[in-house]
């Protein structure tokens, strides 16, 4: 169970990995093709700043996951995984409410279940 719990793990860190780079660097062409029919393309120059925040958002989200690899004591190690993904299903949770129901599906979902495999591993 530990191993599938850091798989998935990794799989949310590099997701949010992969959402930095899109919101930071390529908001105006990856973005526009992920978020081009929420979003009137008109908007995504004059949005590009509020993007890049939440890039840096999900970075820190992502940085925090990869942390929990490097923290020996095992019970530390948890704790700061669940936080961390707590705070992404939480925000994928809000995602969904406010902006798209897809947002569930794709961060706070793959969370959730990080979260069930982490208290399975404890």
């Amino acid at each position: 169970m530990q191993t599938a719990a850091a798989i998935l793990i990794a799989l949310v860190a590099v997701e949010h990995l992969y959402i930095l780079w899109m919101e930071m660097f390529a908001w105006e062409t990856a973005g526009k093709k992920t978020f081009g029919k929420s979003l009137p393309h008109e908007l995504f120059k004059p949005t590009k700043g509020l993007a890049a925040n939440q890039g840096l958002y999900n970075g820190f989200l992502s940085a925090g996951l990869i942390w929990s690899f490097f923290i020996e004591n095992p019970e530390w190690s948890s704790n700061i995984r669940l936080f961390f993904l707590g705070c992404v299903a939480v925000a994928g949770i809000f995602g969904a409410l406010t902006a798209s129901k897809k947002i569930f599906f794709v961060q706070a979902l793959p969370a959730l279940i990080a979260i069930v495999f982490v208290l399975i591993s404890k």
